[in-house]
């Protein structure tokens, strides 16, 4: 199966969520947390620097538990911000 080309808001979305776990682990070994949310180090080490930028949505809930961060929070800061709507100049008078 061919995988679809990521976009750059999903790099980019994926990049903030891996800066978040490791701001969120501190001082907390790689290892400590990803055998807490019971995946490999290996994973976590993917996600963190953004060569995993869309992991499954059971292994960020493990990870935010394990990091003690709220679902909703993770949703927040790793979502891309609106862009407002520029008017089309064809339509403006």
């Amino acid at each position: 199966m061919v995988r679809t080309p990521l976009t750059p808001e999903e790099r980019e979305r994926g990049e903030r969520l891996g800066r978040l776990l490791r701001e969120a682990r501190g001082a907390r070994s790689m290892t400590d947390v990803a055998a807490s949310a019971g995946i490999s180090a290996e994973t976590l080490r993917k996600i963190e620097t953004g060569r995993a930028p869309t992991p499954a949505f059971f292994t960020v809930a493990a990870l935010a538990a394990a990091l003690g961060l709220s679902m909703d929070e993770l949703i927040g800061r790793c979502a891309v911000p609106d862009v407002p709507d520029t008017p089309d100049a064809s339509i403006a008078a």
